[in-house]
């Protein structure tokens, strides 16, 4: 025979106080640790290096479990984030790679921090970035040494596709063409080595006002003065250029990390994303 169940108002109020409770002996999540802050990142090729603050963790680091990362696409004509978020990862340091991305795809990023006993808190303020091509140790010789290899050209759209291929980013090409981005030449009275714009619609200009520590300390392309006057180039010193082909407009940059001579050593970047003006970004 069934007992029919029974339960008195106040043993019922009981229950349900401890339903309600965040220590409950089921074990529910306590408060969740700080949102993590000052996220930030770093444009690289084919992925995005994320940063920020280690907030949570020093909130309470008995309590502290992971930072998971998230993303979700990115509108750069609106300045909108997607709803859709997705989970790239978690790591335990303030810090993710995010890699296998496609270059000239904006994304926006966030980041939430999770306890032991699984509360997560809200997502960060949103960061967005943009992968983008780049190389090392490229070397262009100055015009009187050796003008078939003292032009530099971001990109030559050998197929005009309006798509960028393989093959057809950074190239090293004569400084007799009209079509390169910039030739390297030298200045007889010191033997300095100077960058001269070329192509009609390539402008540039310095970055900052000394030497930077790397190529990926350029930060956003500036929205305005570049010009088309040619520059005395010095080891360290960063550059970024405005490159308009047609109505399409690029932005690429380069840092000095030899300057001789007879020749140039440089980094450069350069983003694929028409109109972007993230190159190698460090906030």
């Amino acid at each position: 025979m069934r007992v029919p169940f029974a339960v008195s108002l106040g043993t019922l109020a009981l229950l349900l106080i401890g339903c309600n409770s965040t220590s409950s002996p089921m074990g529910a999540p306590g408060a969740p640790l700080p949102v993590p802050t000052g996220l930030a990142s770093i444009s690289l090729n084919q992925a995005i290096d994320l940063y920020w603050s280690d907030d949570a963790y020093n909130a309470n680091p008995n309590r502290f479990q992971a930072y998971y990362i998230y993303s979700t696409s990115y509108d750069l004509d609106h300045g909108l984030c997607g709803t859709s978020w997705t989970t790239e990862g978690s790591t335990i340091a303030p810090e993710f790679l995010v890699s296998a991305l496609n270059n000239g795809e904006p994304r926006c990023y966030a980041v939430t921090s999770l306890t032991t006993d699984g509360a997560e808190s809200a997502r960060s303020a949103a960061r967005q970035d943009t992968p983008r091509p780049d190389a090392r140790n490229v070397l262009v010789y100055a015009y009187p040494e050796d003008s078939a290899h003292s032009g530099f050209r971001f990109w030559h759209d050998f197929n005009n596709n309006g798509n960028v291929d393989s093959g057809e980013l950074g190239l090293v090409e004569s400084g007799n063409l009209s079509t390169i981005d910039f030739v390297v030449d030298r200045h007889g009275a010191d033997s300095s080595l100077w960058v001269i714009p070329v192509y009609a619609n390539t402008t540039m200009q310095q970055y900052g006002s000394g030497p930077v520590a790397d190529l990926t300390s350029v930060d956003f392309a500036p929205a305005n003065g570049y010009t088309a006057d040619s520059a005395k180039v010095q080891p360290g010193y960063a550059y970024v250029f405005q490159m308009i082909d047609g109505t399409i407009l690029h932005y690429g940059a380069i840092r000095l990390t030899h300057v001789g001579r007879k020749y140039l050593i440089f980094d450069w970047s350069f983003q694929t994303d028409r109109g972007n003006p993230e190159l190698q970004v460090r906030r």
